[in-house]
């Protein structure tokens, strides 16, 4: 029988915060905030519900003592998890007002459930932030790869290429001319290489690969910065020039994922900064 364990730490408390903020967030958004089923409403609540659920499994393993009894690595998994948390929760922060309080002629009760779903998301997206710096790993401490630097900017990288594949599939704005395809194709294999490292760490599987995997992290980092460094120059360029455009102005949406696609190629950069520095620098 597991024996019940309360550690009494500051990771503790922030994730039964957490677990409390994005409970109550997306409780007071589905029973009184009279949503719209679909499209970002849908999205807002996903991103409450799975956080919640995620925070009550490291909860309840963590509480039961039975990391040792879960198929993945304990000194990875809680950090993802809190990471990507985080990340849900912002663009929750963000999204829900802007969609749903912003120019809406709401009064009532309604209004106060939505400001308050609202409130307690920030709140949800400041407890996970406070998790991750407390479970992150210091100068010369021993962690997870997830734990480093490099292991939480494949969360962003991954979350970023998520919001992309959003915002271009609805209505699909890449299929025009072949140069924007490609940047369909770095956005997918990118995603696709950074997703399976998470999962890789996650799962403890870097043995499996037939190279070292520091190797492999150097090599796919300096493909990823070349790669996004093209996308972020093609696709304003093929978006944006009357010459190639397909009519109309340039919505929000394409300026959006322009930036978005130099966001990424920046943490790709940094990405690969630090893991020359890992690889290199401690060798």
């Amino acid at each position: 029988m597991p024996l019940i364990v309360l550690p009494t730490s500051q990771r503790l408390w922030v994730r039964v915060a957490a677990l409390l903020f994005t409970c109550v967030a997306f409780s007071v958004a589905s029973h009184g905030g009279a949503l719209p089923h679909g499209g970002m409403s849908d999205w807002c609540i996903f991103c409450w519900a799975f956080s919640f659920a995620c925070t009550l499994l490291v909860l309840l393993v963590e509480v039961f003592g039975l990391q040792a009894r879960i198929p993945v690595s304990w000194t990875n998994f809680p950090i993802t998890v809190a990471c990507y948390a985080s990340l849900l929760c912002l663009s929750a922060s963000v999204i829900f007002p802007l969609f749903f309080l912003k120019d809406q002629h709401l009064y009532g009760e309604v209004r106060g459930y939505r400001i308050a779903a609202t409130v307690f998301s920030c709140l949800a997206a400041v407890a996970y932030m406070g998790e991750v710096s407390l479970t992150k790993a210091r100068p010369g401490e021993v962690a997870g790869y997830m734990a480093t630097a490099p292991g939480l900017l494949k969360v962003c990288q991954t979350f970023v290429a998520c919001i992309i594949f959003i915002l271009i599939s609805d209505p699909v704005s890449y299929d025009h001319h072949p140069a924007l395809k490609w940047c369909m194709a770095v956005y997918c294999i990118c995603f696709i290489l950074s997703m399976a490292v998470v999962v890789l760490c996650v799962g403890e599987c870097t043995g499996w690969l037939p190279i070292p995997f520091s190797k492999f992290l150097s090599a796919y980092g300096l493909l990823a910065v070349i790669m996004y460094l093209t996308a972020t120059i093609i696709w304003p360029v093929f978006q944006f020039d009357k010459q190639y455009q397909r009519g109309g102005q340039a919505s929000s949406k394409l300026i959006t994922v322009a930036v978005l696609t130099a966001l990424n190629f920046l943490l790709y950069l940094a990405d690969l900064a630090y893991t020359a520095r890992l690889v290199f620098v401690s060798a």
